[in-house]
């Protein structure tokens, strides 16, 4: 049961939104702040008066990189900035040596997959593992193991501390996928040599802002394979050739932003650095047990639940109802997030009523 002074605090929480009722789909895309709508907004005013400067879009990429550093407990310096997880995941595949072994989920999404497949002309090669073995993969050979904390398929959480004990036996690098995870539950990316999120999920920013966080034995292995103006030591010095002086930090691998998503992304993070995210996954575990428990299933104490729906019927069901859910690998997926309450559990229930029920 939360505390008084919790319940009040989520309360307050979920007055920065304008969630719909039945809106069951973070893991999908999430719902935008009334901090980031403004944002946004008063971006696409100014750009329409012809008053925005790049420094102005500095500003919100340095807001953004600092609010996004303290919630996954890394310094600043050690977050890069990019557009999209494939992006950022292509960097660690281009720096993996030639022939060497990289282990991935059987079944994670493919923005953690494709990247390293693209490198077997290099002799990479990719072990697919279940989550529940992953660790068991990790062998002498392995480079790095790279993974979602959090599935997308199936919301499934991994063992992050059997995977870092397996890696630290053998000396395999880690990269830890975040999307799924950062906003909701708690997550401290200097367990993992390299992290990387999109920001528009859990974290309810525009799309098209992603980060990296890299520790130490990283930062000298990864190639700034796509190192351009703004991984320059001083991006505004650094917008022509013939030489660049790139930054000493993990800014070496900042993917030129696109500007218009960054100032609503300055918003929605530095909402989520603010909040007690232990209270987040409280209430959304919380919401996400009680339904397994009426649907008769096991408690996964999972944000998201999932279950088999081949056909649709469940999830059909659902859209009928107004109730905003995914179909993802035959199951139906829905996801509870911070401005989701029991009456979108109700909701839900009662849009299955011939799915065995334990209420």
């Amino acid at each position: 049961m939360h505390s008084t002074a919790t319940t009040s605090a989520l309360a307050e929480a979920r007055a920065h939104f304008a969630a719909p009722a039945g809106y069951l789909a973070a893991c999908t895309q999430g719902l935008p702040l009334r901090e980031t709508l403004a944002a946004s907004r008063a971006e696409l005013d100014a750009w329409e008066g012809g008053t925005v400067t790049p420094a102005f879009y500095g500003d919100a990429v340095e807001r953004s990189r600092s609010a996004f550093a303290r919630l996954v407990g890394v310094p600043a310096n050690r977050v890069a900035i990019g557009s999209q997880v494939s992006v950022l995941v292509s960097i660690a595949a281009a720096s993996a040596p030639d022939g060497a072994e990289v282990v991935c989920v059987d079944g994670d999404f493919t923005s953690m997959i494709y990247p390293f497949l693209a490198q077997a002309h290099r002799g990479i090669t990719v072990v697919h593992a279940p989550l529940d073995r992953l660790a068991e993969a990790i062998g002498p050979r392995t480079w790095l193991v790279a993974f979602s904390l959090v599935q997308s398929a199936t919301g499934q959480i991994a063992d992050v501390d059997a995977v870092l004990a397996a890696a630290d036996r053998t000396g395999a690098r880690t990269l830890a996928d975040l999307t799924q995870a950062a906003g909701w539950l708690p997550v401290d990316a200097s367990r993992f040599d390299a992290t990387i999120c999109h920001a528009y999920k859990w974290l309810c920013a525009p799309r098209g802002s992603a980060f990296l966080t890299v520790g130490d034995r990283m930062l000298d292995e990864l190639r700034p394979v796509q190192a351009g103006w703004f991984a320059g030591d001083d991006p505004w010095t650094s917008c022509y050739g013939p030489s660049i002086h790139l930054a000493q930090d993990a800014r070496r691998f900042d993917v030129s932003p696109a500007w218009p998503v960054w100032p609503g992304t300055a918003a929605a993070l530095e909402f989520f650095a603010g909040l007690d995210i232990a209270s987040v996954r409280d209430h959304v575990v919380g919401l996400g047990d009680e339904l397994c428990a009426r649907l008769g299933i096991p408690r996964l104490g999972q944000a998201i639940v999932t279950w088999p729906d081949a056909d649709c019927t469940d999830l059909t069901a659902l859209t009928a109802a107004g109730i905003r859910a995914s179909g993802r690998a035959g199951r139906t997926r829905v996801a509870f997030h911070l401005w989701n309450t029991p009456a979108d559990l109700d909701l839900l229930v009662d849009a299955l009523p011939s799915r065995p029920r334990n209420d």
